[in-house]
């Protein structure tokens, strides 16, 4: 699993790096100095973190990276690997949106996902999400911190996301446009996601739900019937992001940490041989 992780993000890194080198002066290329790790095997690391099993990443690469990888990487000090951390964010993004997105198959799912940020009683004493995150509310209670909206296919690959303040509504109009920018067909979706069905078959996708207790019922065709009994497979996409990886966690010490953190476990995901999926 090593390996393979380090040869995709490798190759990816040599194309990144230069494409970005191509923008940069000649002045600018001789300041500072070259750091042991590649981008590289930064990024490696830190998606392998995610298959680790540990829950905490210095535990993670004080006990595992410096014991066991000691021979694979030339490695630096934890204080000096955080720093390097933060150039990471960037390239994880693209990678993401490059090769670790699915295609629409004209069946999908939508859903969003809470992160906390803190505990809800510690929301007006946290300074590093102070301005960005908010408060919000689902079906379990209030938290404070963000929301990702996020779509899968069949295959239970993920195929766009968008991350929002906490307090955004899942049916909010400039999410949906953002989230439903390359889908077709049906999409299947929860109760919050009643009123969008005009906005949505205005765009070629016919949005399927189930009804709520003062609506009146009305007929549905079969297959549609049996795509909203697999609405769940989103569920299990969520409970392995947030169970099996790290993409949610509370001892953020910066913003772009926790952009790295994210984009890390959705990475991660994507390396994940078997994903939740269904067929017909």
């Amino acid at each position: 699993m090593l390996v393979d992780i380090f040869c995709h993000i490798d190759d990816f890194c040599k194309l990144f790096e230069k494409e970005i080198m191509k923008n940069v002066t000649n002045n600018e290329k001789k300041l500072g100095r070259k750091p042991r790790l590649s981008l590289s095997e930064v990024i490696t690391i830190i998606i392998y973190y995610q298959f680790s099993g540990y829950k905490n990443f210095k535990y993670y690469y004080l006990w595992h990276v410096n014991i066991h990888m000691k021979n694979d990487f030339k490695l630096v000090s934890y204080n000096r690997f955080v720093e390097l951390m933060k150039d990471t964010a960037m390239p994880l993004m693209f990678y993401f949106k490059i090769f670790a997105t699915g295609n629409c198959t004209g069946v999908s799912i939508i859903d969003s996902m809470p992160l906390k940020a803190c505990h809800i009683k510690r929301e007006y004493s946290n300074k590093v999400f102070k301005g960005l995150a908010k408060k919000g509310k689902t079906s379990v209670g209030w938290f404070f911190g963000f929301k990702i909206h996020f779509i899968i296919n069949q295959h239970g690959e993920i195929i766009n996301l968008f991350i929002t303040p906490g307090n955004v509504a899942d049916n909010d109009i400039d999410v949906i446009k953002k989230t439903t920018a390359d889908i077709f067909g049906k999409l299947v979706g929860d109760k919050g996601y009643i009123g969008l069905f005009e906005h949505l078959y205005e765009n070629g996708i016919q949005l399927i739900h189930k009804i709520r207790s003062n609506m009146k019922n009305k007929l549905m065709p079969i297959f549609d019937k049996l795509l909203l009994k697999k609405r769940g497979t989103i569920e299990s996409v969520i409970n392995i992001l947030k169970n099996t990886f790290n993409i949610e966690h509370t001892r953020h010490r910066g913003s772009i940490n926790f952009i790295v953190n994210i984009f890390s476990a959705l990475v991660a995901y994507n390396f994940k041989p078997q994903k939740p999926s269904f067929n017909f």
